[in-house]
């Protein structure tokens, strides 16, 4: 991958909708290399696929939650199944595993409090073997961005 795939990248993570044209311009090249470049990508799997951003709010799950979980041992079932679990709940929108004291950080997002609380007890305390939980809940977003940094 080049500084001209790495652009064109960029220019799609800020408005996927853009026409192959539209996209040829704002890179530089003519509509022909642009397509085959912007094919390239996805055929790599640099590119995974287009979606919609959406207003958690607008939509009605207002409640961002940062859940750090540490499990209480680190054999193979045991991640595989935490890890299986978690890819099943919906609520669940991602799921980083860390170095430091706690094994993973979940973000979650809810409609309410009680929501909340009824995902807690009967989705993430009926998964086997977490030793603890941490819960913060974000007031408020001051940066949010899917356009990755320039490399240098």
């Amino acid at each position: 991958m080049d500084a001209k795939d790495r652009q064109i990248i960029r220019e799609l993570q800020k408005d996927g909708r853009l026409t192959n044209q539209e996209l040829a311009e704002r890179v530089n090249l003519s509509p022909s290399p642009c397509l085959r470049r912007v094919r390239n990508l996805e055929s790599e799997g640099v590119i995974k696929g287009y979606t919609a951003l959406v207003d958690q709010k607008a939509y009605g799950l207002p409640i961002t939650v940062f859940v750090r979980v540490r499990l209480d041992r680190h054999g193979q079932d045991l991640i595989t199944g935490f890890e299986a679990a978690v890819a099943r709940i919906d609520q669940i929108l991602d799921c980083f595993l860390l170095a430091g004291g706690d094994d993973y950080l979940l973000r979650v997002i809810v409609d309410s409090l009680e929501a909340y609380e009824d995902f807690m007890r009967r989705k993430l305390h009926a998964i086997p073997g977490i030793a603890s939980i941490d819960t913060s809940f974000a007031y408020g977003v001051v940066k949010q961005t899917r356009v990755f940094p320039v490399s240098t």
